[in-house]
């Protein structure tokens, strides 16, 4: 491996930050996972669990409204947006209550972007919610190991000047997609991979550390709790989000 390759090449589960990590890790692997626990990969995760097809857009601005009329879909908007005719957002607590949109855009700096470089690879998303389901229907395509190797990205969030800020609960989301890659036979973790998967391992409360942590206590402070205690309901749901023809939709 030459110095200017930072696949990780050799694994069968490697790990990465960002949609830079994700670009330099998508021409390498059979297929991405997404972790954007607070709040893309939630947020999809509930609302395809509900019934939607869910299409990724990287920008909240007029095209995004344009995308959503050629998409003939529903539009998410910003939290402190939603309204009674506009109740999707990205938020998983307004998307639970809101009314089953069976097309939606859901517009994302992080999560859809990253969504939005993966080129032709096999896209998922991963969160605490469904990590367990996720391991196991990548191991189930044969995925996770050197000759099909998983990239597994954390999206992070961004500082004011828009460089990444690595994020305490993609780190955990990560780790345990990672974790159970490796229960289930996912081989070969790269040191980048096995770091974070013992990050979800050796924490003693998951749930208290994303309340906790930076973005947690931001999105609480704003008044969005809610939207912290469903990103931490580890493991209460199977389904596996896939990017098929533009939209995630449940995997089969």
């Amino acid at each position: 491996m030459g110095r200017e390759d930072f696949s990780q090449a050799g694994y069968g589960v490697r790990f990465e930050w960002g949609t830079s990590g994700a670009k330099r890790l998508a021409p390498a692997v059979s297929s991405l996972v997404i972790v954007d626990v607070l709040s893309f990969s939630t947020s999809v995760s509930v609302a395809v669990e509900s019934g939607s097809r869910v299409f990724p857009y990287p920008w909240r601005d007029e095209s995004a409204t344009a995308f959503a009329r050629q998409m003939d879909a529903r539009l998410a908007v910003g939290r402190r947006a939603v309204t009674a005719t506009s109740p999707w957002s990205l938020s998983p607590a307004a998307l639970r209550r809101a009314p089953l949109a069976p097309r939606l855009v859901l517009p994302s700096p992080n999560g859809s972007t990253i969504a939005a470089s993966a080129g032709g690879v096999a896209v998922a998303v991963g969160s605490l919610r469904n990590a367990t389901a996720v391991g196991k229907w990548l191991t189930g395509l044969g995925h996770g190991t050197p000759e099909h190797p998983v990239g597994v990205i954390a999206a992070g969030e961004r500082w004011p000047d828009g460089t990444l800020r690595p994020a305490l609960e993609d780190l955990l989301g990560a780790g345990a997609v990672i974790a159970a890659l490796r229960a289930r036979g996912g081989t070969e973790l790269s040191p980048e991979a096995d770091a974070a998967a013992s990050a979800f391992v050796a924490a003693v409360d998951v749930g208290e550390a994303v309340a906790s942590c930076s973005s947690g206590r931001e999105l609480a402070d704003g008044g969005y709790a809610e939207d912290v205690e469903i990103a931490t309901e580890t493991d209460t749901c199977v389904v596996v989000p896939v990017l098929t023809h533009g939209a995630f939709v449940a995997a089969e």
